[in-house]
């Protein structure tokens, strides 16, 4: 009786450890591959400002920022000096170059909009937008990484005035130069179709109309009073942030031959034909010039608003969140914001020695944004 009793105990023993076994088995077994992110090595959507540091003082109307291709520096004009210079990430910073024949309008025009071509490495060539004589250009420049030099004019005729003239460039993913021009303080440019004032501009390397624009033109859109900010978002859709006159600023996703409604409309619109804007601001909160987008959220930079604007882009849809608003007149007048490449990071710039901000020369800075 003692040895039948001891055999089973054994054998439900064995049983255990065998049901055990198994199911050690079905654990360590892997299961079906985690599906990789959808886009890529991307973060997920959201994060928000989470620290300021100062990258680099003494600047005067530091206008456009562009990180080169190999993300090693970044360009930045001066508005008003015409200067171009290399910016370091640790904020090191030495002058590059002038831009030949800009002048400024005494107002918003001068040295404007830069963007390194993508295939920078092979061609160094790297785009400028500026004020000339006779209105304002596009042109093409030479850069070996140290210095500035050449001047070859790509697009000139674009009507100039003491304000209201765009002036922001940025290559798109399908690799042609995208460039926002204001309506010169003559509203009604910017429905002319054959104007290249109050546009959205897509154009080639080489100045000419980009293949497949919805007019036959470098005309991309239009409709708009003076656009600033520029930015593609993960699906390669383009983002524009623009001034209003006394009403309404705006954000506006653009589509190739879109009517954004200026002068008919300022803000949302119920007239037939116009694209009403995916955002709007009292422009006394806004007032943007540039954008950026980090993890599907635009920045969007302030002038008069005095502040960075964080804006939610909805998923994949063409729809965006609450905006929420950060730094709220402690830097003062933000003009662009740029993403800094392979970080969650931003460049922010102040033009507070402009001449609505009127600090003294060399009172500008550029920041660093940290995303959390």
């Amino acid at each position: 009786m003692r040895t039948g009793t001891s055999a089973a105990a054994r054998t439900r023993v064995a049983a255990a450890l065998s049901l055990l076994l198994c199911a050690a088995l079905v654990q360590a077994v892997p299961g079906p591959a985690a599906a990789a992110p959808r886009f890529g090595a991307e973060p997920p959507d959201g994060g928000a400002p989470s620290g300021v540091a100062t990258v680099s003082e003494g600047w005067t109307i530091p206008w456009g920022i562009h990180w080169m291709p190999d993300g090693t520096s970044a360009l930045v004009t001066e508005r008003d000096s015409f200067k171009v210079f290399k910016a370091a990430p640790d904020g090191t910073k030495a002058q590059v170059g002038t831009v030949p024949e800009a002048v400024t309008t005494g107002g918003e025009g001068g040295l404007l909009g830069i963007a390194a071509d993508p295939e920078w490495a092979d061609n160094h060539y790297v785009y400028v937008m500026h004020t000339a004589a006779e209105g304002n250009r596009i042109a093409r420049m030479t850069y070996d990484g140290s210095s500035l030099g050449g001047y070859t004019v790509l697009l000139k005729g674009i009507k100039k005035n003491k304000y209201h003239n765009g002036g922001r460039l940025l290559f798109g993913p399908d690799g042609y130069l995208y460039a926002s021009t204001g309506e010169a303080q003559t509203p009604d440019l910017a429905q002319d179709k054959d104007s290249l004032n109050g546009k959205i501009l897509r154009l080639t390397t080489d100045g000419e109309p980009a293949p497949g624009n919805p007019f036959g033109t470098y005309v991309y859109s239009y409709g708009h009073r003076n656009p600033q900010g520029l930015a593609f978002d993960r699906n390669g859709r383009l983002w524009e942030a623009e001034f209003g006159d006394s009403k309404k600023d705006e954000l506006n996703l653009i589509e190739p031959g879109g009517n954004y409604g200026w002068p008919v409309c300022e803000g949302d619109c119920t007239t037939a034909g116009m694209t009403n804007p995916k955002k709007t601001w009292k422009v006394a909160e806004a007032s943007p010039s540039g954008i950026a987008i980090v993890r599907n959220v635009i920045y969007m930079a302030a002038l008069k608003g005095q502040r960075l604007w964080r804006i939610p882009i909805t998923g994949d849809t063409e729809e965006v969140g609450t905006p929420s608003a950060y730094y709220v007149g402690t830097y003062g007048r933000l003009r662009t914001v740029t993403k800094v490449p392979g970080a969650d990071r931003l460049w922010l710039s102040t033009t507070n020695c402009d001449n609505n901000g009127k600090q003294p020369a060399g009172s500008d800075k550029l920041f660093r944004v940290s995303i959390s």
